[in-house]
């Protein structure tokens, strides 16, 4: 009986670290979830989940679960900083869906230094573009293939020119550079480039100024406070210019905002329409959406779901030796991936996974209507 124990007892440590040795991958990220970005990086993150849980639900990688790690940023670059330096120490194998131009700039010299991916940035930002990051992995296009896109479909209705409108801090100087880059692609250059201090904008004098050079088009690159500001101040000045603005406004809150001065305003859109079950990514996201109890997918949820798509793909590819290193490598030759519809591509010159880009307009209904 004495030498059972000591088997059966033997044993059981085995089991016990067995099960240690099979840990969970985890996946940091930082993000604002509380502040005035919050509902849009909270709706990333449950699409990515969605994923990640259908994923889990199948046994993981390699028998390993993934695990999100998410902090708050309140949308300050400090923070968010502090917030990756504290999830690398965590262990976490990956940065995932990091959201700001300053807030995604702050993290830069982290991942050189701990050499590890940050996945899916939430920002269209030049300085996550171009240069190549060998870390950085965009799976969304850039705002210069947003602007592009944009400038086609203005096109289509029979204008010619565009006024370009921006906030002078970071994310506005760094998104209208982009957008010049996609004006020039498509073959127009702006009527006039006009800028505006974020912190005290001047509503009612460049609204008055705009409306009195009867422009036809306005390309608003600010947040989603200083757009429908403008908006609402344009349409108070006369004006009927047709109004677009970029991705980072595709959300509900910013439709809200807006309220009666919605309808038909423009906003830029960088995946399918996720209401249509005409692309298989979508019908993907929707089955587990529904599967979970999701009533609707937003277009953020939707990003979060091919996010994630593409993050796993990486983990698989990474093989069973699975660390930072492994995932960068298997990242950065990642070539044609099918999502869903969608082919992505990564090469040591290019990690800007995605070319799509697409326009929304706002329906009387208060949804984005493609």
């Amino acid at each position: 009986m004495k030498k059972l124990a000591v088997m059966l007892s033997a044993l059981t440590c085995c089991a016990l670290l067995g099960t240690a040795a099979q840990a969970q991958i985890k996946i940091g990220q930082t993000a604002d979830f509380s502040g005035p970005a919050g509902l849009m990086a909270q709706q990333n993150r449950d699409g990515a989940k969605l994923y990640f849980d259908q994923i889990n639900a199948t046994g993981g990688v390699g028998g390993q679960k993934i695990e999100l790690v998410t902090l708050d940023d309140k949308f300050d670059p400090k923070t968010s900083a502090a917030n990756a330096k504290a999830l690398i120490d965590q262990g976490v194998l990956a940065l995932f869906m990091t959201g700001g131009t300053s807030q995604n700039e702050a993290i830069l010299p982290l991942l050189s230094q701990h050499r590890l991916a940050l996945v899916a940035p939430t920002s269209g930002a030049l300085l996550l573009h171009d240069p190549v990051n060998p870390f950085v992995f965009n799976v969304r296009a850039g705002y210069h293939r947003e602007a592009e896109r944009a400038v086609s479909h203005l096109r289509n209705m029979g204008v010619q020119s565009l006024t370009v409108l921006q906030s002078e801090d970071k994310f506005g100087n760094d998104a209208a550079q982009a957008a010049l880059r996609g004006l020039s692609a498509a073959g127009m250059r702006p009527r006039a480039h006009l800028k505006f201090a974020p912190k005290a904008p001047a509503y009612q004098a460049l609204a008055q100024q705009l409306a009195k050079a009867d422009i036809p088009a306005v390309l608003l690159i600010c947040e989603a406070d200083a757009a429908a500001g403008f908006v609402a101040a344009l349409r108070t000045a006369g004006s009927m210019a047709q109004v677009v603005t970029l991705s980072n406004n595709a959300s509900p809150v910013f439709v809200k905002q807006l309220k009666e001065q919605g309808r038909g305003v423009i906003v830029t859109q960088l995946f399918p329409n996720e209401r249509s079950a005409s692309t298989e990514l979508v019908r993907q996201a929707q089955e587990q959406a529904k599967l979970r109890g999701l009533v609707e997918l937003s277009p953020a949820h939707l990003e979060g779901y091919a996010s994630a798509k593409v993050l796993v793909e990486g983990l698989r590819r990474a093989g069973k030796d699975l660390n930072r290193g492994s995932l960068v490598k298997a990242l950065d030759s990642m070539q044609r991936f099918d999502l869903g519809g969608l082919e992505l591509s990564f090469n040591s010159k290019k990690h800007s996974g995605l070319d799509f880009a697409d326009i929304a307009i706002i329906g009387p209904d208060g949804k984005f209507w493609r």
